[in-house]
């Protein structure tokens, strides 16, 4: 069987992955988020600032037979969609309106999907987001970004 290495950095001793929780506001949306980087692992697991210790759980997942989207094998307005489907980067009413025509447009389903693969996205990309709607980035840049 194929299986992957993947970490999860948290706050939490003790962690047991649950289907259908979390965030919706997360990047991709609701679920459990792991890496294949026990650096970025590290990071998340202290990434709180009233919290001195954080842990790093390490899991193998079987793939073989799982749907697996992949977001690299996208471009980068579908991914950015994604995000804005489930981050909100500016309250503005200008921007909700053109955020829900991009997502219409460049966005992909991905709820049949058991494994949602992307890069990783901060506050910065949802600033970068804003811009690029607003027509203030263009495409190029974006995609350097």
């Amino acid at each position: 069987m194929t299986k992957i290495t993947l970490y999860h950095g948290t706050n939490e001793k003790i962690v047991s992955p649950t289907f259908g929780l979390g965030d919706d506001r997360h990047d991709y949306g609701k679920g459990f988020y792991l890496t294949e980087d026990i650096e970025l692992a590290k990071e998340w697991a202290v990434c709180r600032p009233d919290e001195t210790n954080g842990w790093v759980h390490k899991y193998e997942l079987y793939v073989e037979d799982l749907k697996i989207k992949d977001f690299q094998d996208y471009d980068t307005l579908s991914w950015l969609a994604e995000l804005m489907k489930h981050r909100v980067a500016s309250d503005s009413r200008r921007y909700r309106m053109l955020a829900t025509g991009f997502i219409e447009k460049y966005g992909i389903e991905t709820s049949d999907y058991d494994v949602i693969k992307g890069w990783r996205a901060n506050a910065s990309y949802f600033y970068i987001a804003r811009e690029f709607v607003r027509d203030n980035v263009d495409v190029e840049l974006l995609e350097e970004l």
